[in-house]
């Protein structure tokens, strides 16, 4: 069976197509709409802040000269989506959940490269916070990936 007709992978492409549309649109609508580091409250523990982040998850290399981070991200980002491809394949018919984890998995992967791509850095927004603790901003690709790494890890504890 191709790849093309194989409905586990046209969920996967449908679910990474989604994520990679939102991701983009609201990064869009934040660049468009806000200055960098301003901050709209929402809720007492969640704000809406503007900010880059060069690194990877919180931070992780950021102080990492250009030259060496972006090879370096765009790579693991490609080892990462060959992985998930390959769990892909390996997933059964009946695994819905498990693709569709899958599937955003690699839209949150495709969407910052995308960012990385473009600016060299992520943008990042989404605000959680108690008083003067502030859990990283992260973005709608981040929530996509934690979300399904969290369905992954589920699914293979129950199996």
């Amino acid at each position: 069976m191709s790849v093309v007709a194989d409905p586990r992978f046209r969920q996967a492409a449908l679910v990474a197509l989604a994520v990679i549309v939102v991701d983009q649109v609201t990064k869009a609508i934040v660049e468009w709409t806000m200055e960098l580091h301003e901050t709209i409250p929402l809720l007492p523990v969640f704000s809406l802040t503007y900010v880059r982040n060069t690194g990877a998850a919180f931070g992780i290399f950021g102080a990492a000269p250009a030259a060496v981070r972006l090879p370096l991200f765009l790579l693991v980002t490609v080892a990462a989506a060959w992985a998930l491809v390959s769990m892909l394949r390996h997933a059964r018919a009946d695994q819905r959940l498990l693709v569709t984890a899958l599937g955003g998995i690699l839209g949150g992967a495709a969407g910052n490269a995308i960012c990385r791509a473009r600016y060299g850095e992520v943008i990042d927004f989404l605000d959680a916070h108690w008083g003067d603790l502030h859990w990283p901003a992260f973005n709608v690709a981040d929530s996509a990936i934690t979300v399904g790494v969290l369905i992954v890890l589920l699914t293979s504890l129950r199996e």
